[in-house]
């Protein structure tokens, strides 16, 4: 099925009018469903971009059950199919949350328009909100493959409950910080602000002072009139808080009671400051193995994952591939002076066979490095290298550990293939004759300290002898962070 394609839910126990209606909808991927029990869970699977709905079921009525469809995804629209004379029925379902209805028997080119219509609606109003500065997050989440659909449906649940707090995991680059925007853009906080932090970048005292402020004459170099912190900055909208999982414990604990009570103390300070902000954090390490560990708080785990939200990996969710490579290129040909480049077919086929271990980071950096370099107004595999010193233990043409089910690398740099390899140990690097520049080395060793420290960044700084803030700084130099 092509991954561009909307995806329609046919629910009806009518054998021959599923048929029908995919023989009609040409330029949708259709599916089907005979009762309300199949068709709820066909949409939890799939995530169907429109629901067509039988009223008279074997199991139960539709209208009933629309308000199930919309917990699934709350801009679902769906479309009830009633029998002859019913109108008023359907009428009255809007009520409901039906987006239109068809009466039975209807004719396949009023099933075509009207299919038509709710999805240019559905389309217009996304574009409509990014043309207006709102949910922008939501409109920069690319979502063709079934996973995406579900972290997007999740998003608007959580949006729609403007104070529960959420945990995002998921790998580095996954675009984390992306999902918690959405989230803000899409609740009741969106015109207030969000505030984003990285809990990794600043030492312990320093992030305390960031997050809760500092009374005037708290610690030396203190301003002398105080400083509000991010929580006030952002009293009524989100917090977000990435890299949570590096958060020291002592600083933990003031986080908890936060949480709790929606008051704190500033550095310094003597009397609480209330503040109304939702938290959404973020996270690429298993926190439960940190709690564990002894290195992360158990209760402020849970405070935290009052919503858990894993966000897959680019290779967990291939069908987003090549949509997501075409949204980037539309973004980045025009800011890039290059508005007319496009992929070509080899392109293509390379960005699918690779495993993308910096997930959609990496990929945005590999279209904007190619619209960059190439010559002509294609993009050619060979203009992605997508084989260079960024895979840390890698050699040219061979799996990426660790990464099982995935396909190799497509030989797509002008470099010549390598000879077969051994297998890297983790944390090896490979350099290729001639390669003397410094900084791309430095690069080179520091992925293969974090790959090897299993993306902790404590212990990766530990290992290569430098601060957590030095290494931050240097990930963030290279694309990493």
């Amino acid at each position: 099925m092509s991954s561009d394609r909307p995806v329609v839910l046919v629910i009806d126990d009518e054998p021959s009018l599923r048929s029908a209606v995919a023989k009609a909808l040409v330029d949708c991927d259709v599916i089907d469903a005979a009762d309300l029990a199949a068709g709820l869970a066909a949409a939890t699977d799939r995530y169907p971009d429109l629901i067509l709905l039988d009223q008279q079921l074997p199991d139960g009525e539709g209208i009933a059950a629309v308000p199930r469809f919309k917990a699934i995804d709350p801009d679902l629209p769906v479309i009830l199919l009633t029998g002859h004379g019913s109108g008023d029925l359907a009428s009255d379902a809007f009520k409901g949350g039906i987006s239109d209805y068809l009466e039975k028997p209807f004719k396949l080119d009023r099933l075509r328009l009207t299919v038509k219509t709710q999805l240019d609606k559905l389309a217009l109003g996304r574009q409509v909100a990014r043309l207006a500065g709102k949910r922008e997050g939501r409109s920069q989440l690319v979502a063709r493959d079934p996973g995406s659909k579900k972290v997007m449906a999740m998003i608007a649940r959580v949006a729609a409950v403007p104070a529960t707090t959420v945990l995002i995991q998921g790998e580095s680059g996954v675009g984390k910080e992306l999902v918690a925007r959405a989230i803000h853009e899409r609740s009741a906080r969106a015109e207030h602000p969000f505030v984003a932090i990285n809990c990794a970048a600043l030492s312990e005292h320093l992030l305390e002072a960031e997050l809760f402020g500092y009374e005037k004459g708290a610690f030396t170099g203190a301003d002398s009139k105080g400083k509000a912190g991010l929580f006030e900055a952002a009293d009524g909208g989100t917090v977000f808080l990435d890299e949570v999982g590096e958060m020291p414990l002592a600083l933990q604990t003031k986080l908890l009671r936060a949480l709790q009570e929606r008051r704190y103390r500033r550095v310094g300070g003597l009397t609480d400051v209330a503040v109304d902000v939702r938290v959404v954090a973020a996270t690429n390490r298993d926190l439960r193995a940190e709690v564990a560990a002894g290195r992360f708080r158990q209760d402020l785990y849970f405070r935290l994952k009052v919503v858990g939200l894993q966000v897959p990996a680019l290779r967990e969710r291939r069908e987003d591939i090549l949509p997501l490579a075409e949204h980037l290129l539309k973004r980045l040909g025009p800011e890039l002076g290059r508005p007319a480049v496009a992929l070509a077919a080899d392109a293509r086929a390379a960005l699918l066979a690779y495993a993308w271990p910096g997930n959609v980071r990496e990929l945005s950096n590999a279209i904007e490095r190619a619209v960059i370099t190439t010559d002509g107004t294609e993009i050619r595999a060979a203009d992605l290298v997508l084989e260079d010193e960024s895979l840390v233990g890698i050699a040219v043409g061979t799996q990426p550990a660790g990464i099982p089910g995935t396909a190799p690398a497509a030989p797509v740099a002008a470099t010549p293939a390598a000879p077969a390899a051994p297998a890297l140990p983790p944390g090896a690097i490979v350099l290729l004759p001639g390669e003397r520049n410094l900084a791309r080395i430095e690069a080179q060793i520091v992925k293969a300290a974090l790959a090897e420290a299993g993306g902790q960044k404590s212990r990766a700084a530990e290992m290569l002898g430098i601060n957590r803030t030095t290494l931050y700084s240097k990930l963030k130099d290279i694309g990493a962070e």
